[in-house]
């Protein structure tokens, strides 16, 4: 059931249709407390949001998140239990954010930070965050020689 009241920043038709590419749509529990980890740990701009979608931008990616109570219809919604983590096994890689200001900023909001900023000997560094839905943020930086 959703939540938002008025008109969208645009009607679901024509976003849909002018989707390309590759595309990340999130579903969580609550669309705030999603957004407010992408705006301070993520550094993501917030394009559209409402308490049952929302589309985030950092550089040139763009990604959407979905409210468990808008998205009833989407055939995983019967195996999100409340305890569930989400998106076990994916990481959702930012690539040139820089991972030790957003392992500090998840660390000041109290995220769980699962391996903090690290040089990789693939040549990234890179720090491992869960943000409140429980999925796997890599932000990551290449190292230097």
């Amino acid at each position: 059931m959703k939540k938002r009241v008025g008109a969208p920043w645009m009607p679901a038709v024509e976003y849909g249709r002018a989707l390309a590419g590759f595309g990340v749509n999130l579903l969580v529990k609550e669309i705030d407390p999603a957004v407010e980890f992408a705006r301070t740990v993520l550094q993501a701009e917030v394009v559209y949001a409402d308490p049952d979608f929302a589309v985030l931008r950092r550089q040139d990616m763009e990604w959407m998140l979905h409210a468990d109570h808008a998205y009833d219809g989407h055939p995983l919604i019967d195996y999100l239990r409340p305890q569930a983590a989400r998106g076990l096994g994916v990481e959702l890689r930012i690539h040139g954010l820089d991972p030790d200001t957003a392992e500090k900023s998840a660390r000041d909001r109290g995220d769980l930070v699962i391996s903090g900023a690290t040089d990789k000997k693939h040549g990234l560094r890179e720090a491992y965050i869960l943000d409140p839905d429980g999925y796997l943020w890599v932000p990551d930086i290449p190292t230097q020689d």
